[in-house]
């Protein structure tokens, strides 16, 4: 399969409005898979924030979050949203744990696993959300039940100091990690993690300092990688196997600061659009489309199997902690079949929950209501 990228840079907007509720520096975000106008973030003053996006994007700054997750005694450094259940958000801290969060019920569901001692650098779910890896500054990689905090196994992955990052690979069932040599050459395993004696395969790329960022399409089996302080984005097919074939490279003289993969159900798929990575550098964020060669302008079924749309979860927080795992719920993108059994359903969007302020503000105008009724009654005579 050839994949074309094409560097299209966007518009500056006219006015910028801001999620500016942290009292530190922002480490980390995600949206909830399930709800696209919800975002949590972590910061550097130890807590996770809620925060809701309006549908038709910021017209003000929003300084009040909808859920403020305290727990972690250091700075709270990455955060990942469960893949099939709702609402349910991991997060790991400097603290040297990790902590599961009802993002719903503004409370914690528990803190899985707590056998470090040293940085947490990366933690990933696998495809039905069963289990939970981690990678940290002692080297190990980890594979737990993030319910029971059991771990199956844990493994040297890279023998480098530097930081390492983990990817599940979907229903192939394993897990690949990017990190570096003991001579700073940078590197892509695969494992099995029931069988984490040795990788499957090992891949040496080239000598570098720029930390590997693996980002998995699960529907075709590609896995980009781009390095930060790199310009360039390599892709390759992760066969059944274990394997890894290479495919091709966008490269660019742009060093990027970070990357993140767009939802499938964002894609120009009438275009074949196969997927979208945000390269982040210095002055902009520039979104990068990956598009198979072909002329037609009809829908390609072969390119676009059911997919991970983010349409429905299977199950909520408290029935996801007591229940059986289930794989998500899979969805065409095909836009003609948009709303029907078969699609990808209109888009989502949740009532975000009231904030404190505004509760405490409409009961003061029911309690002014309510006495303003009373007297009205008084005066008039009228009983009950």
């Amino acid at each position: 399969m050839a994949i074309t990228p094409h560097s299209q840079v966007g518009r500056q907007p006219a006015e910028l409005f801001k999620i500016a509720g942290h009292h530190g520096p922002v480490l980390d975000f995600d949206f909830n898979p399930f709800h696209e106008q919800i975002l949590a973030s972590c910061s550097d003053d130890t807590t996770v924030k809620v925060w809701g996006v309006p549908e038709n994007g910021l017209t003000e700054n929003i300084t009040e979050p909808l859920v403020d997750l305290k727990g972690h005694q250091r700075k709270v450094t990455l955060l990942r949203f469960h893949p099939t259940a709702n609402n349910v958000l991991a997060s790991c801290s400097g603290d040297f744990t990790i902590k599961m969060w009802d993002i719903e019920a503004g409370g914690e569901l528990g803190s899985p696993y707590e056998g470090y001692n040293n940085l947490i650098q990366d933690i990933v779910w696998n495809y039905d959300g069963s289990l939970l890896a981690s990678s940290s500054k002692d080297k190990q990689m980890r594979i737990f039940d993030p319910r029971t905090g059991k771990c199956s196994g844990s493994v040297e992955a890279h023998e480098g100091s530097k930081t390492s990052k983990l990817c599940f690979l979907g229903r192939l069932g394993l897990v690949a990690s990017c990190g570096f040599t003991k001579r700073s050459v940078r590197q892509i395993k695969t494992w099995d993690p029931r069988k984490l004696e040795a990788p499957i395969k090992t891949l040496d790329m080239d000598q570098s300092a720029g930390v590997l960022m693996p980002f998995y399409d699960s529907d075709c089996n590609i896995m980009y990688v781009g390095g930060k302080g790199d310009g360039n984005v390599k892709y390759f097919e992760m066969l059944p196997g274990g394997d890894i074939f290479p495919l091709s490279t966008y490269s660019s003289n742009v060093a990027q600061k970070g990357l993140c993969m767009v939802p499938k159900r964002a894609l120009d798929v009438m275009h074949t659009e196969h997927c979208r990575i945000l390269k982040l550098h210095s002055k902009a964020i520039e979104p990068l489309s990956f598009r198979v060669p072909r002329k037609s302008d009809a829908f390609q079924e072969d390119l676009y199997p059911l997919s991970l749309a983010g349409v429905a979860a299977h199950q909520s927080a408290p029935e996801w902690m007591e229940g059986p795992d289930k794989d998500p719920i899979l969805a065409s993108v095909d836009p003609s079949k948009s709303g029907s059994s078969g699609g990808a359903g209109p888009k989502k969007v949740m009532v975000a929950p009231k904030t404190n302020s505004q509760l405490q503000k409409e009961l003061k105008a029911a309690e002014a209501r309510i006495a303003e009724l009373e007297k009205l009654l008084k005066e008039n005579n009228i009983s009950f």
